[in-house]
């Protein structure tokens, strides 16, 4: 799926940004993969230094979904790595988004999709399955609800409670 341009987004949804149904992430990720524009549902993921549920998650059918991770902001270890990357593509994953590190960025860098991260980071998580999926999280300065809809291009990150058209 084409990903909205994200200036465009605003610039014709102004009412939308008034109410709060769509909401411009701050300017804080760093921009990974081929895939420098993506949108999608989104499913949600809060954990802490652990990876196993991403990884469970990204075992599932992607279906041109966003996963967005709630990692605490976490900058002493890696939630997502080049593995978990070339999974959610070969999945049909249209992104994801990491407040928090990811790590293998040069393998990153040549998947064909969309990943945000606060940065990089050597260091691999932990591995004890702590978490919660599908709950609602709060990355970059906005709560976000699994179902609402992220679009995601080099001008920065947007999320919709609604599937948007220009």
């Amino acid at each position: 799926m084409a990903a909205l341009p994200t200036a465009e987004i605003c610039d014709t949804n102004a009412t939308h940004i008034t109410s709060g149904d769509l909401r411009v992430l701050h300017p804080v990720m760093e921009i990974y993969g081929q895939s420098r524009a993506f949108s999608g549902p989104i499913v949600t993921l809060k954990v802490f230094e652990d990876n196993v549920l991403v990884r469970e998650l990204l075992e599932t059918k992607g279906e041109g979904r966003v996963l967005v991770i709630d990692g605490g902001g976490s900058m002493r270890c890696a939630l997502v790595g080049g593995n978990l990357v070339q999974l959610a593509q070969s999945m049909g994953w249209a992104g994801i988004v990491v407040n928090g590190c990811i790590r293998d960025v040069d393998e990153i860098n040549g998947c064909d999709i969309g990943v945000r991260a606060l940065a990089s980071h050597p260091l691999k998580s932990n591995k004890k399955g702590n978490g919660e999926k599908h709950v609602p999280v709060y990355v970059a300065g906005t709560f976000i609800r699994e179902g609402e809809w992220l679009y995601a291009d080099n001008d920065g990150v947007l999320v919709s409670k609604f599937e948007l058209s220009i």
